[in-house]
């Protein structure tokens, strides 16, 4: 049977995307790899992960799956370690691992502020000090970080998340600065509305599903009805971003949101 995989644009690249078990970390990793880039999927959910991995093996890609909690130094170390083992540099860093939260300022414990800005802001701090002490030692390299057109535009209700997102927008900046001498590019992307399966821990989410016949059929849904974003779409701008055409691109933040930021 022939490879689904074609050597493209990133052919000997090595790439980590965090997240990388669903949603938009899934389609990045998918696309990378068919792009020719060797792999590492990193998620909590390693399992998850290690099916898509195993996905991409059997399509002829390269992948590896890695447990990683963003949010401890130590699991970073452990992974950067690995893929220096096994494949010898890091070329690309996609952070893409999050989690969402939408409540008022009023409703919104101290605990659930402190997790959503521990896993969206923390670990992608971590993740980009990690990639750029790696990235700097080998010559360059192309960081990513997943912020949100909800960190640009006020939403009522999405304090924490909105707060998360928009500090990843100003660090991206500054990590940009600090990559210049040792060519490493930092730019990140502000997705608006995605159907990723972020929306199931939402409270329209059973019954959108229920109201549709399932997950699968509420997400297409959410694409069709009410124009959100496919993963998939989010992918083709990591790829762009990473790729040589964007190679004078640094310290940029990419709003693929269909105009909601400006509207």
């Amino acid at each position: 049977m022939a490879s689904v995989f074609s050597a493209q644009r990133m052919v000997g690249k090595i790439a980590l995307v965090t997240g990388a078990a669903s949603g938009i970390g899934k389609a990045t990793a998918q696309r990378l790899a068919a792009e020719g880039a060797k792999v590492a999927l990193a998620d909590l959910n390693e399992p998850e992960s290690a099916r898509v991995a195993e996905a991409i093996r059997l399509g002829g890609g390269q992948a590896l799956a890695l447990r990683l909690d963003v949010t401890s130094e130590a699991d970073w170390e452990a992974a950067a370690g690995r893929i220096l083992a096994d494949w010898g540099r890091l070329d690309i860093c996609v952070n893409c691992a999050g989690i969402a939260s939408a409540r008022p300022i009023t409703d919104t414990s101290l605990a659930d502020w402190r997790q959503v800005l521990a896993t969206n802001l923390d670990g992608v701090f971590l993740g980009t000090k990690h990639a750029l002490r790696v990235m700097r030692d080998r010559g360059g390299g192309c960081i990513i970080n997943i912020a949100s057109a909800a960190g640009i535009k006020p939403i009522s209700g999405n304090a924490a998340y909105g707060t998360s997102k928009a500090a990843i927008r100003f660090f991206t900046r500054v990590a940009a600065l600090e990559g210049v001498p040792y060519r490493v590019r930092v730019n990140s992307i502000s997705p608006g509305a995605v159907a990723t399966p972020m929306w199931e821990s939402t409270e329209m989410w059973p019954k959108e599903a229920a109201q549709v016949g399932g997950q699968e059929a509420a997400l297409d849904t959410l694409v069709a009805e009410r124009g959100f974003a496919r993963p998939e779409d989010i992918a083709a701008a990591v790829l762009f971003l990473v790729s040589d055409e964007a190679r004078q691109i640094t310290g940029t933040d990419l709003a693929v949101d269909a105009g909601f930021a400006i509207g």
